[in-house]
């Protein structure tokens, strides 16, 4: 059930008009999520410069959206899950790598200690110690890489808890 409805750009308040107006003009539409965000202004920038922001890290595609599917999981949000199983095919992974994915983890043991550093960065971020920052430098991961999953799981607790508080459902679970 719907608790917050979708604005058109003519319903949108402030900032949220324009916002709204620009990307069904280039997009020919803004999405549910999106159209919902704008009854704040202040949200929707915020979402749309994050959003912008996370495209340009270095975690490569496939491995994003093996992070954000497990997230998602977590976070329980279908919408959210649907959209990145759909982005994960199109980035080339298989059904495992989304099956694994789901359930926290890869067959790749670099890509399964990313995975579960950003599940713990979003379920239980004070257990994280400096020895679990370690361990994924000991991995090969980075300082910029491991900055960037606070973006990610950022990036989905927000869309994932919208969608859920708005009422936002898919059209199919996937």
């Amino acid at each position: 059930m719907r608790n917050l409805a979708a604005l058109t750009p003519d319903k949108a308040p402030g900032r949220s008009r324009d916002l709204l107006a620009d990307i069904v003009a280039r997009h020919g539409s803004a999405g549910e999520m999106v159209s919902t965000m704008a009854h704040s202004p202040a949200l929707l920038q915020g979402y749309l410069d994050l959003s912008r922001a996370m495209k340009r890290i270095k975690i490569a595609r496939p491995l994003s959206e093996k992070i954000s599917l497990a997230l998602q999981e977590w976070i329980g949000c279908g919408t959210c899950k649907a959209a990145h199983t759909e982005a994960g095919r199109a980035a080339g992974l298989t059904d495992a790598d989304i099956t694994l994915a789901r359930q926290g983890t890869a067959t790749d043991t670099r890509e399964a200690e990313l995975i579960a550093f950003a599940l713990r960065v979003l379920t239980e971020p004070s257990t994280l110690t400096t020895e679990d920052v370690t361990a994924l430098r000991d991995q090969g991961w980075g300082d910029r890489v491991i900055a960037e999953i606070i973006g990610l799981v950022t990036l989905n607790m927000l869309t994932g808890s919208f969608n859920l508080v708005a009422g936002i459902q898919p059209v199919s679970e996937p």
